[in-house]
């Protein structure tokens, strides 16, 4: 975890702290204590608090009473509450954007499947994954043009992320088989300017993260206390 630059801004500890969850460098479950985080951030511990409260409201952190705050942990009940808010919202991005799309922003979206398709063949890591994973769905949200479901997106957005990591560590070969194809059917629904259809694919292919994100929930451990041994 980098140092924040300087001293008492609760904002820079809060993307101190979300860059190394949503990095895995800090996984689900992992306490995260104020002392620790303050002396690692050389921050004052008030301005850590403000950050953990900062992060609570994105929905990357929890809080309880004589607990202290960690991150959220990955459960069924929680993938399955985030991911039927995001069917939602991708089918209307896509309805919207199959009306809206142009030509240059169709081929932005062809350009990050392929990266995505090339990244995948490379083995390449799973934060640079889900960079280009999570960039298509920005820009299918741009594309559909509406400032308050784009709001709705990235109120959702950080947990999707933390999810879709986990996802991608522990089950590589089902996201390998069929994140690239699901893409791309997305992209070709949308050229074609079927809305109807590519509101359908789009909220099947989040239907299909959440199945298989619920399906490996069983599997690797949780966050312990050693995980802050891990912020540097």
């Amino acid at each position: 975890m980098r140092r924040a630059r300087r001293r008492g801004l609760a904002h820079e500890a809060a993307d101190r702290i979300r860059e190394s969850i949503l990095q895995g460098t800090v996984p689900p479950g992992a306490p995260l204590r104020e002392v620790d985080l303050a002396t690692r951030l050389d921050v004052s511990r008030g301005s850590v608090r403000e950050g953990l409260a900062l992060l609570e409201r994105d929905g990357l952190v929890v809080s309880e009473w004589h607990r202290g705050a960690r991150v959220i942990e990955l459960t069924p009940t929680d993938v399955d509450e985030v991911y039927t808010v995001r069917g939602a919202l991708e089918r209307l991005a896509a309805h919207r954007a199959a009306a809206r799309v142009t030509d240059a922003r169709l081929a932005e979206l062809s350009g990050l499947v392929d990266a995505l398709d090339r990244a995948l063949s490379d083995d390449t890591d799973a934060v640079e994954l889900l960079r280009l994973d999570l960039g298509f769905h920005d820009l299918l949200y741009e594309t559909a043009a509406n400032t308050r479901l784009a709001g709705a997106w990235q109120a959702l957005r950080s947990p999707v992320h933390l999810f879709q990591l986990t996802r991608i560590r522990r089950c590589h070969p089902h996201y390998r088989r069929d994140s690239v194809e699901e893409h791309r059917a997305l992209v070709d629904l949308l050229r074609r300017r079927e809305a109807d259809a590519a509101a359908a694919c789009a909220e099947a292919h989040v239907a299909a993260s959440r199945d298989a994100l619920i399906a490996m929930l069983d599997t690797g451990p949780s966050g312990t206390d050693d995980d802050l041994d891990r912020l540097t």
